[in-house]
């Protein structure tokens, strides 16, 4: 195996560890704090409890629910979004320090 494959290897490798830990975030942490956030601000929520939200929560990712979707995956999406951002401003530092 050449030294390409295994660094595209590792790339991929870190990249799926990185997905993995926001996915946790976003599937465990984010629900719970959306839930107690909306409680303090809005009241108690429509169902019984934590586990009512969540199970609609998981019902409507499930059914493809493009908002539900859009909130597990909304840690990874900022994260990206930093990483274009922090990209593009080494680029933009680089081009306009070679001029």
């Amino acid at each position: 195996m050449s030294s390409k494959e295994k660094n595209l290897i590792n790339v991929i490798r870190k990249e799926l560890a990185i997905l993995a830990g926001f996915l946790f975030l976003g599937i465990v942490v984010l629900p719970i704090a959306v839930y107690f956030v909306g409680q303090a601000i809005f009241g108690e929520y429509g169902g019984q409890s934590y586990g009512q939200f969540f199970g609609d929560l998981v019902s409507r990712i499930r059914s493809g629910d493009g908002g539900a979707v859009f909130l597990v995956l909304s840690p990874y999406l900022g994260w990206q979004m930093l990483r274009l951002i922090a990209f593009g401003w080494r680029a933009a530092g680089h081009q306009s320090g070679a001029g």
